[in-house]
Order: structure tokens, then sequence, then C-alpha cells
């Protein structure tokens, strides 16, 4: 019987051997990225809880949260976060009801359970049914024209009428009263028209983050608020006990 040749034996040791060291080196690196995937889905998931406790309070409704490309367990040690895009479906600023927000918020600084922002913006569309619902018990049905850019508000059942035109001034959004016929014929009492046109214009003075309106466009199904903020704070809810 021949025994192996040694100056064979010793190149298929050492291709055994690198085979082995590249098995173990991929399954390291295996675990390491499954690792860090598992930190970076929980970190989305805590910061995404955070901030969204810290707005659902001012936007009266829950949010969905997403966030930039950045990965966040490095906000683990810097305590910021690049970009963030906050959805809702059903708003409430001040006594409107029924807004939708599409809200995106820049450099985001996180301290405690308070954190700042250093610019933000919004579009927020607010239908003609959401705002018969804000002032339900005032009028029947709302319908909006934007070809004039005003919205017909059908009052007492139908029998009266109110063409009301939205407009931006001075950062803030004004009602006006275009006319206001009952049966066809002008004069329908003031203070029915004046409780009417100071909901409608209360519901569009109170927005988050101290943003203001820069845009509003009467469409065919409502009004679409676009909105500008510059540097704010959002405090988290003080019944929460979430920690950023």
């Amino acid at each position: 019987m021949s025994l192996p040749d040694s100056a064979t034996a010793a190149p298929r040791r050492g291709r055994n051997v690198r085979r082995i060291v590249l098995i173990v080196g991929i399954v390291i690196v295996l675990a390491a990225v499954g690792t860090a995937v598992g930190f970076e889905t929980y970190a989305r998931k805590h910061f995404s809880q955070c901030i969204a406790t810290q707005l659902e309070k001012s936007l009266g409704s829950k949010v969905s949260v997403s966030f930039g490309a950045k990965p966040l367990l490095l906000t683990y040690l810097d305590h910021k976060v690049g970009s963030v895009t906050v959805n809702s479906d059903d708003a409430q600023f001040g006594p409107a009801v029924g807004m939708k927000v599409r809200a995106t918020l820049n450099d985001i600084a996180m301290n405690g359970n308070d954190a700042t922002v250093a610019s933000s913006s919004a579009e927020a569309s607010w239908s003609d049914d959401g705002i018969a619902q804000t002032l339900q018990g005032l009028v029947s049905g709302v319908t909006s024209n934007p070809s004039s850019g005003t919205l017909d508000v059908k009052v007492l059942g139908g029998l009266a009428d109110l063409e009301l035109t939205p407009r931006i001034v001075n950062d803030k959004i004004q009602v006006d009263t275009n006319k206001a016929t009952l049966l066809g014929v002008i004069g329908i009492p003031n203070d029915l028209v004046d409780n009417i046109v100071q909901s409608m214009t209360k519901s569009l003075q109170s927005y988050p983050l101290d943003m203001h309106p820069s845009q509003l466009t009467v469409t065919d199904s409502g009004i679409d608020v676009k909105l500008a903020g510059g540097p704010s704070t959002m405090q988290a809810d003080p019944n929460t006990q979430v920690s950023c």
C-alpha cells in the first residue's frame, strides 16, 4: 500500500483551511448583517412611535410615520433624524374634522421627550363632507366650485344659500361672504351667517409646529392648503411613557 504524496496532501489541506475560513467569515458577516437589520428595525419602530406620540396630540388623530435614508441606528448616537414624513387621514385642526394631512419634518433633534424641528411643510385637504361635518347643526351641505374659488353652503335644510370665499391674508386664512340668500332672496339673519363664517374661519387657524398657510386652492372636492413652518418644538404628551 502506497502512502499519499506529501507534496499533494499539503495543498489539499491548505484549500480545506481556506474553505473553512471563508465559510466562517460568511457566517460572521451574515450574523452581523442580520443583527444590524434587527437593530435598525427596532430603531425605526422606536423613533416612529416617539415622533407619532408627539404629533398625534396636535393633529387629533393617529398618524403613520416614515423616515428618510439615514440609518436610525446612528440616531442613538447623534440624536438627530434627517427627515420624517407624517400622514394622517382624519386630522383635526381646532374644531375642524375630516382633514387629510401629509407633512414633512426636516432636521429633527431629539432631546429627551421633546424634539426640535428645523423646518416643516405640509399639504392639508379638507373635503366638502368634512367641512359640512365641522359645521354640523349650522349647514346641511357644502359644494366647492374650483372655477370661482368659492364654496356653496346650504343652510336651513337647503332653503338658504351662502357663497363663501376662503383666501390667505397675512399668513392666515380668511373666509368672506359673497352673498347670502333665502329662497333666492338676499337676506339671511346676520347672526346665522356670522356663526358659520366664524366657525369655518376658526377651523382654519390652528396648525401644528407653528406652520402657516402659504397657498390655498378650492378644488372640486373641497379645499387644499399648503403649509410651511420654520424652527419649532414638538412636546410629548405627558400622559405617554415613550422616551426618545
